[in-house]
């Protein structure tokens, strides 16, 4: 028996589908709202939600299905309506919906869309792996193979993961740098129905707009300069399987138009071709901007922003899950003991510094600073001089919460003398607004408003000595592909 939640604002239509489908061995209960229908749905486990597309004032039936989805990713909806067009079946579609009816129906149309999504999602759920959970050496747990972290934080994260799995509907992954956005994406896949396919990573961010189409979508022979073969894109090598793109916020208005036909078409067409290849792909978005932002200022399309984001995934920064540092800390060490083959350790004192440093480069750091710790320590003992200097000269008493000025802090035993704290919070200012530039310390010198050298010489402590000189730098680094072998993923939340 299968629990149907049925809302419509016409009581005799609520009564009719109700004896129809409880006849057909469904159970059955009716909304008269939108907003009862949610509320409702956060009671009660329902297999189906079946919604007039009309529901008089307040939230309509388009406006559910999204609220719906962004609550239970894997609950299939149908929509109803008299006023159905083939442009708004379309959009429901595209919003995610499993099915779409017109009025006037036969009952046995109803019967036939209901036992079609009910047997679609079985399918998908029997399909889904249970939650991996195992252990790294040492008893670390690993959640899905990928991830560590047990504060209400992450565990929050996974059982979102858990749910989103179950759709197939775009999602949108936003978080700050380093705090494992490919790993969300990567676990999303390995957990769906798609998993013995493959999931395929492009950063959209390293490539001019010109090679990222041809990245995406493939080009024909001689469809430009250097062009010298036929070549499918990432869409195609994809094909059944998924599909991330990360760091979307910097793709150009061109390309976005042209990444929206091929999510609504599901059809690719090679740069210099003319004809389309039909490709199923599940695409997950990724990126450390805030997109709302950017399409209210006119710098994302809007239509596009509604298609990826359907189901949205927000992953916290460290600095608030940092209970998991001891964790996340214990399964570098682990990582890099075995690169090195030997053991490693912390002295007195180490532990505690990590814990009061603010990670702006979130958990990608954390990794980073063990890392180099690891490589310059003595005989596997790792001592607060191993640490990167922008930690270890760090003040030993507690640190001030990176949330905003008005946090306080209590002061055990000295505190630190005000212009060491000064030139501290200066610190982690720059840092913050290196972040933002993606690491382009000419773009963040600009921002600061000071010269590259100053900066330079702000960030290794030292106002005597002037940096070396070196070529301008990038924001980034290129990297074209990525997969997802067990060696290539960063175990971390």
């Amino acid at each position: 028996m299968s629990r149907i939640l049925l809302v419509d604002d016409e009581p005799n239509i609520v009564k009719i589908l109700t004896v129809c489908l409880t006849q057909s061995g469904h159970a059955v209960t009716g909304a008269a709202s939108a907003e009862e229908a949610l509320s409702r749905l956060e009671a009660t486990e329902f297999d189906l939600l079946i919604s007039d597309v009309r529901l008089g004032s307040g939230m309509d039936g388009l406006g559910l299905l999204q609220a719906s989805l962004s609550r239970r990713p894997e609950l299939p909806v149908i929509l109803i309506t008299a006023y159905g067009t083939v442009e708004l079946a379309v959009e429901a579609m595209k919003l995610g919906a499993s099915d779409f009816i017109r009025k006037p129906f036969k009952l046995d149309e109803l019967r036939h869309t209901v036992a079609n999504s009910l047997a679609r999602r079985s399918k998908m759920a029997a399909a889904v792996s249970p939650p991996a959970l195992t252990e790294a050496a040492g008893g670390v747990p690993l959640h899905f193979g990928l991830m560590v972290g047990e504060s209400a934080e992450m565990l929050l994260l996974y059982e979102r993961i858990e749910k989103v799995a179950k759709s197939d509907a775009s999602v949108l992954i936003q978080g700050e740098s380093g705090t494992g956005k490919e790993l969300v994406a990567q676990a999303i896949h390995r957990l769906s129905p798609r998993a013995a396919k493959p999931c395929v990573a492009l950063n959209c961010a390293a490539l001019p707009a010109n090679l990222l189409e041809s990245e995406m979508f493939g080009h024909a022979a001689g469809a430009f300069t250097g062009a010298s073969h036929r070549k499918d894109g990432l869409f195609q090598a994809a094909d059944g399987g998924t599909l991330l793109l990360d760091e979307i916020s910097t793709m150009d208005a061109g390309l976005q138009s042209k990444l929206l036909r091929v999510l609504q078409e599901r059809r690719v067409r090679r740069v210099g071709e003319t004809t389309d290849m039909a490709v199923d792909v599940r695409v997950i978005a990724a990126t450390n901007e805030s997109l709302e932002e950017k399409k209210e200022m006119g710098a994302f399309r809007e239509d596009l922003f509604y298609r990826i984001s359907v189901i949205p995934v927000e992953l916290p920064p460290l600095r608030r899950h940092s209970g998991d540092i001891p964790l996340l800390v214990e399964h570098f060490l682990r990582l890099q003991a075995k690169a090195m083959g030997g053991e490693l350790r912390l002295d007195d004192g180490v532990l505690g510094m990590l814990m009061r440093y603010s990670w702006p480069g979130n958990i990608r750091e954390l990794g980073n600073a063990v890392a180099c710790a690891a490589t310059l320590c003595r005989d596997g003992l790792i001592r607060v001089e191993d640490l990167p200097p922008r930690i270890s000269r760090r003040p030993a008493g507690p640190a001030v919460s990176p949330a905003g000025p008005a946090e306080r802090f209590s002061v055990t035993g000295t505190p630190p003398p005000l212009r060491d704290f000064l030139r501290d919070k200066e610190r982690e200012y720059m840092d913050m607004i290196i972040q933002h530039t993606g690491g382009n310390r000419v773009k963040a010198a600009e921002m600061l408003g000071i010269s590259r050298a100053t900066l330079y010489r702000k960030l290794e402590g030292d106002t005597s000595v002037p940096p070396p000189s070196s070529p301008p730098e990038c924001a980034s680094t290129p990297s074209r592909l990525r997969g997802t072998t067990e060696t290539e993923s960063l175990p971390t939340g």
